[in-house]
């Protein structure tokens, strides 16, 4: 049985046909009409007739980024994409004559690493997107964690420093503030604006100017062996053992998938992610720790999943 998967971003739809092995067989991609609702359903539309030709599908699972309704039809808020209270998957369903099942982009992604990637054994896994932003996907018991309105699942919003950094939620101190790429950039070009010598080689790479740094320069780095690069990557590593183990006290997950441009970092991130968060967790002498792990798929990740969501009831 074969389904499609939409991943809306600011700038393009992603779409590809996706088979029960999590096998994407086709592709087709659009560009993102942001601030048109009707212009974007239909480019969706328009990408999902171009696979309908050559494949025979049977539902459509889109991955949007915002706060998507418990009944996953609705995207109730989108801060980028101009939807408010929008029924995305009647409108879609309308233009497609095919079911269409909408989910939160970073619970479509978590989904995939839950059915297909490192998580495929585990019953119980927290997923944690380090990208621009912090995302989050939670699953308990093989289901995904939505909550009563669907809003569940939202980690960058955790309080981490009480009236900390200002994020733009408009509350001070969220995890995002200190997981982020855009954390790990704001951390890297203070040090480096002030002279840190640990730095000096990162400004040397970026041409003599702070404004060029940036999260694939730190990472190439790190990954280089440059131990300013370094210093500052086990910092955001540290900060992602601490959520995750405020996270493990409540949730107890197996295992812990990190995904997102960052996490190409590997071992760099992760190794002290999971130093601080097996000296943080709540009674670590006596449980198993979740082991970290880097995610799978990538950016294919959000199509992957939202089509194994669009023909997984119980999901």
């Amino acid at each position: 049985m074969l389904s499609i998967g939409i991943d809306i971003g600011g700038t393009k739809i992603a779409a590809g046909v996706v088979d029960e092995e999590g096998r994407i067989i086709a592709q087709a991609q659009r560009r993102t009409p942001a601030q048109d609702p009707d212009l974007l359903e239909q480019a969706v539309a328009d990408a999902v007739r171009e696979l309908r030709e050559r494949h025979p599908v049977v539902a459509v699972g889109i991955g949007a980024a915002g706060f998507v309704g418990a009944d996953r039809r609705t995207v109730v808020f989108a801060a980028n994409l101009n939807w408010r209270d929008r029924p995305l998957a009647a409108n879609v369903e309308a233009l497609v004559d095919l079911p269409v099942v909408v989910e939160n982009d970073a619970n479509a992604a978590g989904w995939a690493e839950f059915r297909f990637g490192p998580a495929a054994d585990a019953s119980n896994m927290l997923m944690m997107t380090v990208g621009t932003g912090l995302g989050g996907a939670i699953v308990v018991d093989g289901r995904l964690l939505r909550g009563a309105g669907g809003f569940a699942g939202e980690i960058a919003h955790m309080t981490a420093v009480p009236d900390g950094q200002w994020c733009g939620c408009g509350n001070r101190g969220c995890l995002e503030q200190y997981t982020a790429g855009t954390a790990l950039v704001r951390s890297v070009r203070a040090a480096a604006s002030t002279g840190d010598p640990l730095l000096a080689p990162m400004l040397v790479a970026a041409g003599g100017d702070v404004e060029a740094i940036d999260g694939p320069l730190v990472t190439e780095l790190a990954t280089a062996g440059d131990p300013g690069a370094r210093r500052h990557l086990a910092e955001l590593g540290s900060w992602l053992g601490f959520g995750a183990a405020s996270i493990a006290a409540v949730l107890d997950p197996e295992i812990i998938v990190i995904g997102g441009g960052v996490s190409e970092a590997g071992d760099l991130l992760l190794g002290p992610a999971q130093d601080r968060f097996a000296t943080t967790v709540t009674a670590r002498a006596h449980r198993r720790l979740a082991p970290f792990v880097q995610a799978s798929f990538g950016n294919r990740a959000g199509m992957i999943g939202a089509a194994d969501l669009a023909r997984t009831d119980d999901a």
